[in-house]
């Protein structure tokens, strides 16, 4: 299995890399970590772990002008892909997926020489973790179990390049917390791909039971209550840190509160309370960008009273408590060294 990828605007590769497809028990996880930069715009970093068989590729970008990258893998593969940015265009020959990549999102893609144009934002921070199985290698883990997932199997034995499912979906607080053992792992050797291993596996469980479950029960919803659970939706994202009661969204829309829990978990995939969690969640990781905020200030901005409830929910939601989070957050800010975009290194790139 051969990866490759490059920016058009420049000669040099990004990733070159061949590993065998064949998976090898003796084999060890080479780790792999590159941090460039030019001026405080232009920036990449790059921590990859590669063996027989799989690659675990961990990047961040952010460039202060457009970008296109051209991806290949030459070879058949299943790549989980797990997205935690926006707004990068996706062209993949042979496969149908959405144009634009969506925050904290995940799915699983099947290809047979994949070859893919991403056009990269100004100013966009870019962070994907992607895991590159061989066929060889992805056996192993699911033990050829075609009933997990039928019509996905059914593209692997007609090498047909394709999404288990046609939208990638939101990653679960767990699967969430696998992902940073997996970028923390601080174990050697041998004991280091046992526990890599057991975690890829264990993401892939997680990705599975997410993408092939039944889809939730639809209830009929006519035009009018539609409009008044848009309404509602729109009342949440308005005042999501002072949220309104059931009852009390209820009369605001003018929609019993039987209508609106059903109805609005039918729309929208999500309990009214788990949305205002959401909004509270993703506002709380914005605050803490600000160093000098603490908790508490977070906890009271998102509509918090007690800094333990806010605590519990963002470990619910995110895998990890607040000030793990910061501390987190601290370490992944790296120290870049100066380059020059015209004679860029060859660097270990992640393929999307």
């Amino acid at each position: 299995m051969k990866l490759k990828s490059k920016i058009l605007a420049h000669k040099k590769p990004l990733i070159d890399l061949e590993i065998g497809d064949s998976y090898n028990q003796k084999s060890h996880f080479v780790e792999e970590k590159i941090s460039i930069q030019n001026g405080k715009m232009e920036q990449i970093t790059s921590a990859n772990l590669i063996c027989e068989g799989v690659v675990i590729l961990d990047f961040k970008m952010c460039f202060s002008t457009p970008q296109t990258i051209q991806s290949e893998i030459i070879g058949e593969s299943i790549v989980m892909n797990f997205i935690c940015c926006n707004n990068v265009e996706a062209t993949i020959d042979q496969v149908e997926s959405e144009k634009y990549t969506k925050e904290n999102t995940h799915n699983i893609l099947y290809t047979d020489n994949f070859n893919g144009t991403f056009e990269i934002p100004a100013f966009e921070e870019i962070n994907y973790l992607s895991i590159i199985l061989s066929l060889d290698y992805y056996y192993q883990l699911i033990n050829e179990d075609w009933g997990l997932h039928q019509k996905f199997s059914a593209t692997i034995i007609q090498k047909k390049s394709g999404y288990l499912t046609p939208k990638y979906v939101p990653f679960s607080p767990v699967m969430q917390w696998v992902i940073h053992e997996i970028k923390n792992c601080t174990y050697k050797g041998a004991i280091k791909k046992m526990y890599l291993e057991a975690k890829i596996k264990e993401l892939l469980i997680l990705q599975l039971d997410t993408l092939v479950k039944k889809p939730l029960e639809k209830v009929l919803i006519n035009e009018e209550d539609y409009l008044k659970l848009q309404k509602a939706k729109l009342i949440l994202e308005a005042n999501f840190t002072n949220a309104p009661s059931l009852p009390e969204l209820s009369r605001a829309i003018s929609l019993n509160e039987f209508k609106l829990k059903k109805g609005f978990k039918s729309c929208f995939e999500t309990t009214v309370k788990g949305y205002i969690t959401k909004l509270r969640m993703e506002y709380a990781k914005n605050l803490f960008k600000n160093k000098a905020t603490n908790v508490g200030e977070v906890a009271y901005k998102c509509g918090y009273k007690d800094v333990s409830h806010f605590s519990a929910a963002f470990k619910l939601f995110y895998g990890f408590t607040p000030i793990s989070f910061r501390k987190l957050d601290r370490t992944t800010k790296l120290s870049f060294f100066y380059w020059s975009f015209p004679d860029i290194l060859t660097l270990d790139l992640f393929m999307i």
